[in-house]
């Protein structure tokens, strides 16, 4: 696992017959700017002569936080670090652990992919296509529709947060019937459980679902039993990807913020770390009233111990950095 202090891009140029290459490549290094700008520059020189030699590669690496980023760190602001394990503000706000061998996963109910869950964003897209329609016949003038994006934007996050939040209270709600999604997913834990006897599970509830951190050992992401383990659980595919891309296991440690009625997005946007010095302050300042909200909101909520119960004295630290962190034991509202 690495969270790099700092970034760089290089870039390099070939010209042949009136024909121009150009290749871009980030370099990082927890030392300084410029052993990252160096690695940038050793990485864009293997790029160009890679393309030149005929091999499809892309021209420009993605500047991705974390998802979706191949073969490069996570991308995020570090805001603290404890022993191996590295908590980071992600690309819409929240803070998450990071740690490189201890395994957390989470399980959803529900798909963020289902029809509800895009509401807001269908509600969004045609209030916006209508005024476009109105722009275009002549109807709206310049501050007039100005004046309704920003109603439309206020009011798909509204939508949105509702929909969200009417989500969780069913599912909070629902009985545990042998049918239902959390005893479903309760019950792929005990088959994994009963093949795995030595594993031990502390058993959080999420505003989506559960949560799983694994006590009895450390962990690698590349360890074939831990790719087991994350199918057997019903992990999200994506989520495994990244663990193993990552090499690390990831885990939301407070609220998202369309949950607690923050509805404008971190600035700059796209924010993904570093950000230029002048933005610096319109983000902080939006960090700041984002935990303040967050403050009166548990990420999860631990629920009970289960499997072999064993403890590794390794993970008791990351155990305890998680909950505090989650304010898991507490009986704040999840979000």
């Amino acid at each position: 696992m690495i969270v790099p202090r700092y970034w760089a891009e290089g870039r390099e140029q070939h010209r042949l017959q009136g024909e121009q290459t150009t290749v871009r490549r980030f370099g990082w290094s927890n030392v300084s700017q410029a052993d990252a700008q160096s690695l940038a520059d050793v990485r864009a020189k293997e790029a160009l002569q890679r393309v030149l030699s005929g091999e499809k590669l892309e021209r420009r690496e993605p500047k991705t936080a974390y998802n979706g980023a191949d073969g490069v760190p996570i991308r995020e602001e570090i805001i603290s670090e404890h022993g191996d394990a590295v908590i980071t503000r992600n690309g819409y706000g929240v803070r998450c652990l990071n740690t490189p061998n201890v395994f957390f996963a989470d399980i959803d109910f529900e798909s963020p992919r289902s029809p509800g869950g895009y509401a807001g964003s269908i509600f969004g897209a045609l209030w916006l296509g209508s005024m476009a329609v109105a722009w275009s016949m002549g109807l709206l003038t310049g501050p007039i529709a100005f004046g309704l994006l920003v109603a439309a934007s206020l009011l798909t996050a509204f939508i949105a947060s509702a929909i969200s939040g009417r989500r969780q209270a069913a599912l909070d709600a629902a009985p545990l019937t042998p049918n239902s999604p959390e005893a479903l997913a309760r019950a792929r834990i005990q088959v994994f459980l009963k093949t795995n006897f030595d594993w031990s599970f502390r058993l959080y509830r999420t505003p989506a679902g559960l949560r799983l951190m694994a006590t009895h050992a450390l962990l690698l992401p590349q360890d074939p039993a831990v790719a087991d383990a994350l199918q057997a659980l019903g992990t999200d595919p994506i989520y495994t990807a990244m663990c193993l891309k990552q090499q690390c296991f990831r885990a939301r440690l407070t609220a998202k913020p369309w949950r607690i009625g923050v509805h404008t997005h971190m600035r700059p946007r796209p924010g993904v770390w570093p950000v230029a010095e002048q933005y610096l302050p319109k983000r902080q300042a939006w960090v700041q009233g984002y935990e303040k909200a967050a403050a009166s909101f548990a990420a999860c909520r631990y629920v009970e111990t289960l499997g072999s119960t064993m403890v590794h004295r390794d993970v008791v630290a990351v155990q305890e950095l998680h909950d505090a962190q989650c304010q898991a034991t507490s009986e704040l509202k999840l979000a």
